[in-house]
């Protein structure tokens, strides 16, 4: 029998155009040698960068993308699903991959990373952004004792913040414009802040707000030779900054973090498969759990993708389910 004859009804999110998305049925492909049958348990949405998708702006482009921008275009990356097929120490097993909204698919055994037994499939859907946060740390890590800031609590932010928390010594500040978010904070260990309270002189700030306004007051709340950290994706959306204060007399800098390539300070030593399975194990802890806020069904993505872009569904890591997971 087919491998494929226990998922005759693959199903996929597509992005049809701006503001418009539809499930499609997918053909899976017939799997090789070194590949794995996946049925999706779940998947996460990426808010911000998911939201930038659907109202047609410019996203970095996703590993396993279908289509091109602005549409028809089949998007996602946060995905936890059973092996079904594949090689003996994966079958059965539950892993991640950074695959777009499907309900079951074909990949490379190499692109799958096996879940700990410890961290249940809604929590693992946080291991794209986890790796994320890993890789802002090793692009500017902190010093013990440092006072930081993170300016923008949407999921990286908060996944920063929180293995911030777990250095020796370090103060991290979450700032937001959200003030339900103080309570978001207090889960992951860090205090909070609105931005006209954020306490200045701080020797690192992260910027995950992916606003201009964000940006100056993450300069602004800089320290002498401080660093902003930037992981803001901006699309085709123009940045103006005010850089005539204490940038130049402050020697501060700016430097950009993105987990399409592995930090340098550990490219020699680390592969971005030691890196997402580091973030796997990072999730055993359920501190993380608070980002995890709300959960529809696979039928209902659409749906759920508009009211996530027009702001009307609250969310951090909005989780989708799938029949017989």
């Amino acid at each position: 029998m087919s491998p494929l004859a226990e998922t005759p009804d693959a199903r996929a999110y597509w992005l049809c155009s701006p503001g418009r998305g539809e499930i499609r049925p997918v053909a899976l492909p017939e799997p090789g040698g070194g590949d794995v049958v996946v049925r999706t348990l779940r998947s996460g949405i990426s808010r911000g960068t998911e939201s930038l998708v659907f109202r047609g702006g410019v996203p970095p482009r996703a590993p396993f993308q279908d289509g091109e921008f602005p549409g028809p275009v089949k998007y996602g990356y946060l995905n936890v699903g059973a092996v079904e097929h594949g090689p003996p120490e994966l079958r059965g097993r539950t892993v991640f991959c950074l695959y777009p909204h499907q309900t079951a698919y074909v990949v490379p055994a190499g692109a799958v990373t096996v879940v700990p037994d410890e961290v249940p499939p809604a929590r693992a859907v946080l291991a794209g952004t986890v790796e994320t946060a890993v890789n802002a740390l090793w692009d500017a890590p902190p010093l013990v004792g440092d006072r930081v800031a993170v300016v923008g609590a949407g999921m990286v932010g908060c996944c920063v913040a929180r293995l911030l928390a777990r250095f020796p010594g370090v103060e991290v500040t979450l700032v937001d414009v959200d003030a339900s978010r103080a309570e978001v904070a207090a889960a992951l260990g860090a205090r909070f802040a609105r931005p006209e309270d954020a306490p200045g002189g701080r020797d690192l700030v992260v910027h995950t707000s992916a606003t201009g306004a964000g940006l100056q007051l993450a300069l602004d709340l800089l320290a002498p030779e401080g660093t902003v950290l930037e992981l803001s994706w901006y699309g085709d959306e123009e940045v103006r900054l005010s850089l005539g204060g204490a940038f130049h007399a402050g020697r501060l800098g700016i430097r950009a973090s993105q987990v399409g390539t592995v930090a340098p300070a550990r490219a020699a030593r680390r592969t971005t498969h030691d890196r997402l399975a580091l973030a796997l194990d990072l999730l055993r802890d359920p501190a993380f759990d608070v980002l995890v806020t709300g959960e529809s069904r696979f039928d209902e993505l659409p749906g759920v993708m508009a009211r996530l872009a027009a702001g009307s569904l609250p969310a951090l890591c909005h989780t989708i389910t799938y029949d017989g997971a």
